[in-house]
């Protein structure tokens, strides 16, 4: 099931790994999207909706009734696992709000306030699965940050409808609209504004290929949470661990369907043998074994390398968004990991805990940008400002430095600001 790379002996692991994906995608085709919805607007999103999810609406928003309807609606079970969920994640994403400071010098005072954005926009996914965790994820922060306005886009089933239970999600979590839109015409829609959707601030949120271009695309219009693609998880491990626990981590990520990538990493070849073969025996009675196979046939490995220091280096070149560590002495083992966008220490913390309840964010950065990129957070929906005071005792301190660099950057005026005010009866 996992093909396999034998890299003992490798000096240069990260020549030996294989890339990621250069496929640029449907580029032209997203470009093309966006650039419709930005000159049709309403129009140009119903007809991409007919197109790609087979319904036709009159009413792009959702009715506000309509969400706490379905919250209603849900099963006791569903509504305390919601519940259950979203309290977990406000309590971590508190911990984040960033409160700003004050800095002082002679005749100077600089204060940086913390302002959230107006208005943001929050994608979600549909087809394969739907994901009202996805929703929990990326409202619950916005409203922490203190937004102005929460706009939730969700793609419609061919009837037309949101899910139930995700639309039950937007109302626990507390998007203020939510629209059933999605795609790469959803981002364009929430990026320049309809005669439907206003404009948003920024737009975060995980979704497929068209979805993820689009957001590059406007990026520069509003802001972005990072590139989140198709799932990734690298479980380091040793003999110390029951193999069927690390392939069921492996066969639960690729769940998410094609494109994805599950990678055992490895100094023992007893563990590829053992996991190889329990990932065959898991995979006999998956329900989404298809989704599972497809995954597993492009980006299904298991990596053999010398030893820890190797298996250290594999991950942090790989750099993937989900890291689990199942060794002996696991904390020390993730305490030198660089490149993850969340590791999991130790054989009692699956990564499908940050998917759903242990409190931190499942929009993680993918396809090695964990090099650079980190979790969606409250400061995603957020922004400096500096507010700088001065005194005339402060600036007279500062004038001669603004002048010398104001006369070697060839900036007469920026200096003339200053002598004006040294030069004041």
């Amino acid at each position: 099931m996992l093909t396999r790379l034998d890299l003992r002996g490798v000096a240069d692991l990260a020549a030996a790994l294989p890339p990621p994906a250069d496929d640029p995608g449907p580029i032209d085709a997203v470009r093309a999207i966006v650039a419709d919805v930005r000159s049709r607007g309403d129009d140009a999103v119903r007809d991409y909706t007919e197109r790609f999810d087979g319904c036709r609406l009159d009413d792009l928003r959702v009715p506000d009734a309509e969400c706490r309807r379905a919250l209603a609606s849900q099963p006791r079970a569903v509504r305390r696992a919601l519940d259950d969920a979203h309290s977990a994640i406000v309590a971590y994403h508190r911990a984040q709000v960033p409160t700003g400071f004050r800095h002082d010098a002679p005749g100077v005072r600089i204060t940086e306030r913390i302002v959230p954005v107006a208005r943001a926009g929050c994608y979600a996914p549909g087809g394969r699965a739907t994901y009202p965790s996805t929703v929990l994820m990326t409202v619950t922060p916005a409203r922490i940050a203190g937004v102005g306005a929460v706009a939730l886009c969700v793609p419609p089933g061919p009837d037309g409808a949101v899910p139930d239970v995700t639309l039950a999600a937007a109302a626990v979590a507390g998007a203020d609209e939510v629209y059933r839109i999605g795609g790469a015409q959803a981002i364009a829609a929430l990026a320049y504004g309809t005669a439907s959707v206003p404009a948003v601030d920024v737009v975060v949120g995980p979704g497929n290929a068209y979805v993820a271009l689009a957001k590059r695309e406007v990026a520069g219009r509003v802001g972005i949470d990072g590139f989140a693609g198709p799932s990734e998880v690298v479980v380091v491990a040793d003999d110390s661990v029951d193999p069927t626990w690390v392939a069921a981590d492996l066969v639960a990520q690729a769940e998410h369907g094609p494109g994805g990538t599950a990678v055992l990493v490895t100094w023992d070849p007893g563990v590829v043998t053992a996991v190889d073969a329990a990932v065959g025996r898991l995979l006999a009675d998956a329900p989404r074994r298809a989704d599972i196979l497809a995954t597993l046939e492009v980006g299904g490995r298991a990596v053999l390398v010398d030893d820890r220091v190797a298996a250290r280096r594999a991950v942090d070149v790989l750099a993937p968004e989900h890291v689990e560590v199942m060794c002996v002495d696991p904390a020390e083992f993730a305490a030198g990991i660089g490149n993850a966008g969340a590791v999991f220490v130790g054989p009692f913390a699956p990564a499908a805990l940050g998917d759903y309840v242990v409190g931190t964010n499942h929009v993680l950065p993918t396809a090695r940008t964990a090099r650079f990129a980190g979790a969606l957070r409250v400061e995603t929906f957020c922004k400096p400002v500096h507010v700088v005071e001065v005194d005339a005792a402060g600036l007279e301190r500062m004038a001669d430095a603004l002048e010398t660099l104001a006369g070697v950057e060839g900036l007469p005026e920026h200096a003339r600001s200053v002598a004006l005010r040294r030069s004041r009866p």
